[in-house]
């Protein structure tokens, strides 16, 4: 699968927010990503589907939502109305499968891909009854909540056995990482199995954007 990198916008300069997307399309970004997170599954809040509205107005690239929310069903089409490509919700907030199952239905229903997320603590077993029924498996590679923390290592062995176990069942899932990405340990995750690396900090805090995205591609890509 091509490599692609997510550059978060959660670390950028909210009050310049399309300026920023913009230049980061135009320094070679595949996709937005877009954290939502409510104040309750995590411990910070940002806002909803206005934000996917907001950066559907300032560029053409694929928006991918992560929603670390309570009950996202509640606000999938929502999010799919404002303009979400990707809709990722997380495996930890549902107890029951079927209603889990129903919700990344709906997610397709909508228009949108579905994807769903685990935590640094949740073990991959509790995504593989839901492979076949996904396009993308999020990696939280820090816990969730902040924008700027240092990446977990441990996650790598996560990517790694979902990477085996998606190749066993012949599955074409993409396998995106979140969370402290950086030119100096992309490359490890990408070995690992990873295809999708969102970068916040490590894009948004540098002083060019361009090189920082090529530089990230280029660790990626072992070349």
């Amino acid at each position: 699968m091509e490599m692609k990198i997510a550059p978060s916008v959660l670390s950028a300069d909210f009050s310049r927010l399309g300026e920023e997307i913009r230049a980061v399309e135009a320094a070679g970004a595949d996709l937005i990503h877009l954290d939502i997170m409510d104040g309750h599954f995590v411990p910070n809040i940002t806002a909803g589907p206005i934000l996917v509205a907001a950066a559907r107005k300032s560029t053409k690239l694929p928006l991918d939502a992560h929603l670390m929310i309570e009950s996202p069903e509640k606000y999938i089409a929502d999010f799919a109305a404002a303009g979400a490509n990707w809709i990722s919700i997380h495996v930890e907030v549902f107890s029951n499968p079927s209603r889990l199952r129903s919700a990344l239905r709906l997610i397709r229903k909508q228009g949108a891909i579905p994807s769903l997320a685990l935590n640094p603590a949740t073990p991959v077993s509790r995504v593989v009854p839901f492979l076949g029924d996904v396009e993308m498996v999020l990696v939280m590679t820090v816990n969730p909540g902040f924008g700027g923390q240092s990446f977990i290592p441990e996650t790598i062995k996560k990517v790694t056995q979902l990477r085996r176990l998606l190749d066993e069942r012949k599955l074409g899932v993409e396998i995106e990482v979140d969370g402290g990405i950086k030119a100096d340990n992309i490359e490890k995750v990408s070995r690992a199995g990873a295809t999708i690396f969102v970068a916040g900090s490590a894009i948004f805090k540098s002083p060019d954007y361009a090189t920082t995205i090529q530089r990230l591609r280029h660790s990626a890509s072992f070349s």
